[in-house]
């Protein structure tokens, strides 16, 4: 098998510990791969000098890869469309729904490769997908063919929508599917591509989209065929206020009880966004070990609100982050998505009323948000949270953090550049989140490097975003 060196790191940040401030920070050292794994970690002086590749990380910061838990790639192709730049949720649905229904095979394997392209050049290394809609001869293996030929360790989910606005759902009747169709070829995804091996490049995961576009039946169904196989389910919940009024409504009950009554609980459950989870939600959410992909840009483009995180973290809810769909974050940056769910935590505590708590000096004082919204998040938490967080909701203990015998999964970011200037020299790790989120200089997928010096080393980008933007008019101009 092949060796890899990344020699002379000035700063290893490893994630090795389950408590985030007390996870191992190495100086001046090295990390050695072989084949699709790490077989070494430590001091420089150590470690051996030559391997048959040789990464000089000595301005560099080297962290886990980092694992992106809630996507919607194909959205990368109707990124600031004019007409929805200023919508909520539901009506932003309303304006895309009937441009996706344009879509086409070659369509998703473009943009599945472009948001992978962004992804890896932040730094992330495992990403999920959430394809929901498949016309005119999408299939989610053209998805998965899409991130094979790029590199991404992936995970696939088979999204679906079956409740057309005829039955009281939000998305065109044209769009949705038969269930009995969706639990089939949902079946032959897992059967075709599933794999549950150390280290394995593709899992398949059950999605269908939303309790405002599929029934309680499908979801009931999309349980049992999951749990039959062993694979994980993912759907979105509790998004923003009309999300619960819609479960109200419909269903006379809360987001949390629907999932709940529903078989949507567990350790092998993650839903996106939960902005309006109540205490209710967490506790039950905690019970389970049911995970959760907060995707702060989204929630901030769309106006859904601030997700509860540290709550959802001190209860021991599962946390991971996602950049969502690339219509809706109009990126798929994910340092700056760490970055982002730091600020909205301090911010989002700062707009809290004030609290009596007891003082350092013992005496009861009146502590205002801006005194607890700084402590509300760190830079190693959130870090944590983009990291081995993500590779917990994703049921993944192969990922995540730097280990012996862990996948060779990192990102190096060159601390000698513009953005890290005055900050890096004081501490490389609070400085990429803190800082201006830069791109990785690296990026290292099952030892394969991907990203090499800030290019991407698979696939010829210039011709691919030609032809994505292409794509982009084309699918557009269908409908608008």
């Amino acid at each position: 098998m092949t060796s890899l060196l990344i020699k002379n790191a000035r700063c290893i940040a490893t994630f090795d510990n389950p408590d985030p401030s007390q996870a191992s920070e190495l100086r001046d050292a090295s990390v050695l791969i072989r084949g699709h794994q790490i077989e070494a970690i430590g001091a420089a002086d150590v470690l051996p000098q030559t391997a048959d590749a040789v990464i000089d990380a000595r301005h560099h910061l080297v962290i886990p890869g980092l694992v992106n838990t809630h996507h919607h790639m194909v959205q990368s192709l109707t990124r600031a469309i004019p007409e929805v730049q200023n919508a909520e949720l539901f009506g932003w649905l309303r304006g895309l729904y009937p441009i996706w229904a344009g879509l086409t095979p070659e369509m998703v394997r473009v943009s599945t490769q472009i948001a992978m392209a962004e992804l890896l050049h932040s730094g992330c290394t495992t990403s999920s997908d959430h394809l929901y809609i498949y016309p005119n001869g999408v299939r989610l293996d053209d998805s998965i063919e899409a991130a094979q030929a790029i590199g991404m360790r992936f995970v696939a989910t088979r999204g679906s929508m079956s409740v057309g606005q005829s039955q009281g759902g939000l998305p065109p009747d044209r769009v949705v599917e038969q269930e009995a169709f969706i639990l089939k070829d949902t079946q032959r995804l897992i059967e075709s591509w599933h794999d549950t091996s150390h280290g394995a490049m593709v899992n398949v995961a059950v999605a269908p989209c939303s309790p405002f576009s599929v029934s309680r039946d499908l979801m009931r169904e999309s349980a049992r065929l999951a749990r039959s196989y062993g694979v994980r389910l993912h759907t979105h919940l509790a998004e923003n206020d009309h999300d619960l009024a819609y479960s109200q409504a419909k269903f006379n009950c809360t987001p949390t009880q629907y999932a709940q009554d529903l078989g949507w609980l567990g350790p092998d459950v993650w839903h996106a966004h939960c902005v309006k989870l109540d205490d209710e939600g967490i506790s039950l959410f905690a019970a389970t070990r049911t995970g959760v992909a907060h995707c702060p840009c989204s929630n901030m483009r769309l106006a859904s609100g601030i997700a509860p995180i540290r709550k959802m973290l001190n209860a021991g809810v599962p946390v991971g982050l996602g950049v969502d769909g690339s219509a809706s974050n109009d990126s798929a940056h994910m340092v700056n998505e760490a970055r982002q769910a730091l600020l909205l935590a301090r911010v989002g505590r700062a707009m809290q009323p004030p609290e009596t708590r007891m003082g350092s000096d013992g005496q009861q004082r009146t502590f205002f948000g801006c005194d607890l919204g700084p402590a509300e998040m760190t830079a190693r938490e959130v870090l944590w949270m983009a990291t081995r967080g993500g590779a917990q909701v994703l049921g993944r203990s192969d990922i995540g953090h730097l280990a012996v015998g862990m996948c060779a999964d990192l990102a190096l970011f060159d601390l000698n550049t513009l953005g890290f200037a005055g900050g890096a020299v004081h501490d490389p790790v609070g400085a990429l989140l803190l800082c201006s989120s830069p791109q990785a200089a690296y990026t290292v997928v099952n030892g394969r490097v991907l990203v090499r010096q800030g290019q991407l080393a698979t696939l010829e980008l210039g011709p691919l975003i030609e032809r994505h933007n292409q794509l982009a008019l084309q699918l557009t101009q269908k409908t608008l």
